[in-house]
């Protein structure tokens, strides 16, 4: 241990988009320091290996099956080398050098190494000791989940880093899970020329979102030559040799894995095998004990502060809170935290909105780049059930002038759910060609608590896919 103290107002350990926000906004504007603590990139999981490579994988799947469903555009097969080129680039080839320079911009120091907690307001960085005279922030994301299955981490499978940081395309690949990272790998790697099987343990994909949503994006991995196999999940995992031959590389010889399904035992061998079956809190080494903290997700207040600490000094934000485990909602939440520890630096009152999370409790918007996407901001009719709300729901296929002019294949499906009591919105699910592009309307009306009767005039654009609002209320109406 070194016998020096570094000391900063702020520090934060781990360096993706939440904490990087957290540091800005605690520091901007005014004279304190901050560090930001990261072991590998600074930019995180999210710039090099999740949410920015994986939408560089699918958009040009998107974009190629948009052209055939046109006459007149002419449609060849994706170039698998310029989709790897342009994905490489998109995270600099693991070059976090601009994100540093961002950060001295910002007037934060980069601290490499592994930190973990020291004590009240104390870091260890491999040895060297920082001292934080206002906060520390914890925002060391998640790592993906192995399940414990016999033989299945000797095969060194894929986990989402690497199918997202691919070099070459296994010909034939399982995946197990159906969630989010199953679904849209899944769609990635069968654009991209794989035979791809997906395992899933249970009877749906997406399976938290509205049924319709898993079953539309199951028929279309069907449709462009996946096999969804539900009800299955492996017993047993086989491959004779496995090598550690780097990140996104096939890891050696065929798997073979042992089934259980709804028609007994079965055997399925592939070239390579991705596991997305969720993810894990990333806080082994983070020294929560030491503040007497037990180990997994970290507990927060809506002011992203700890739980169980004494102090106000100790917050945690992204998805080690567990509360929403999106991007986004990471940086909304470092948003949060860092005004708030700015203003209790400064003797200010937290009685502004802008220092309480209120949109990661049923208001979260998220988007599954699969194809067709899905589109979905706060409750769906099951949770709004669940949470006591008597609730009307308005469903429909998105068919008007704007989505036929579109593409000449288009087929979506939206979905209301609407709060009886009040005439607002308490979810909406969108399902079609790009319906990424329609969520903010819907989470800017259940952030807003627009009244369905306000939601009359907001008139949508001809000829617009965003047509389909106007026909939701239409039925409502009827």
């Amino acid at each position: 241990m070194s016998s020096t103290t570094t000391e900063y107002d702020v520090i934060v350990i781990g360096g993706g988009p939440a904490g990087e926000n957290a540091a800005a906004y605690a520091t901007a504007g005014s004279d304190r320091t901050a560090a930001i603590v990261e072991r590998e990139l600074v930019g995180g999981e999210c710039s090099y290996w999740a949410c920015v490579p994986s939408k560089a994988l699918l958009r040009p799947g998107h974009v190629l099956a948009a052209a055939r469903a046109m006459p007149g555009v002419a449609a060849n097969g994706p170039d698998v080398e310029a989709v790897l080129r342009r994905r490489d680039a998109f995270v600099h080839d693991h070059d976090d050098s601009a994100q540093v320079d961002w950060a001295k911009d910002n007037r934060i120091d980069v601290v490499r190494g592994t930190g973990s907690l020291a004590g009240e307001r104390l870091v260890d960085v491999d040895g060297r000791r920082l001292r934080a005279r206002h906060a520390v922030v914890l925002a060391t994301g998640t790592i993906a989940n192995v399940p414990d299955v016999p033989g299945l981490r000797a095969a060194l499978p894929w986990t989402s880093r690497d199918v997202t940081n691919l070099h070459e395309i296994p010909r034939r690949v399982a995946v197990i899970g159906g969630g989010v990272v199953a679904c849209e790998a899944a769609t990635w790697l069968a654009a991209l020329g794989a035979e791809v099987t997906v395992l899933v343990r249970g009877s749906a994909l997406l399976a938290a979102a509205e049924p319709f949503a898993g079953e539309r994006v199951a028929a279309a991995l069907t449709a462009a030559g996946a096999r969804v196999r539900f009800g299955t999940e492996p017993t047993a995992v086989e491959r004779q040799v496995a090598k550690d031959t780097g990140e996104g590389w096939i890891h050696g010889d065929p798997v073979t894995l042992r089934l259980r399904g709804p028609d007994g035992e079965s055997t399925l061998e592939v070239d390579e095998l991705v596991v997305a079956a969720g993810r894990a809190p990333a806080t082994e080494r983070l020294g929560l004990a030491a503040v007497g903290l037990p180990g997994g997700y970290v507990a927060v207040d809506d002011h992203l502060t700890v739980r169980g600490v004494d102090g106000g000094w100790l917050y945690a934000i992204g998805d080690v809170n567990h509360r929403a485990l999106l991007t986004h909602m990471g940086k909304y939440q470092g948003r949060v935290c860092g005004d708030v520890i700015a203003a209790r630096a400064e003797g200010k009152p937290l009685d502004d909105g802008r220092f309480v999370a209120s949109s990661d409790h049923g208001k979260v918007p998220q988007v599954v780049f699969t194809a067709p996407e899905v589109a979905s901001v706060g409750l769906t009719e099951a949770a709004a059930l669940d949470a006591g709300h008597a609730v009307e729901t308005v469903e429909l296929d998105i068919a008007v002038a704007g989505s036929a002019l579109s593409r000449d294949d288009y087929a979506g499906r939206a979905k209301l759910v609407i709060d009886r009591a009040a005439d607002t919105l308490l979810g909406a699910t969108f399902v079609g060609p790009d319906m990424g592009e329609q969520l903010h309307a819907a989470t800017i009306a259940v952030v807003g608590g627009v009244p369905l009767t306000r939601l009359w005039h907001a008139v949508p654009a001809f000829p617009a896919v965003s047509e389909f609002w106007l026909r939701l209320l239409e039925a409502r109406r009827a």
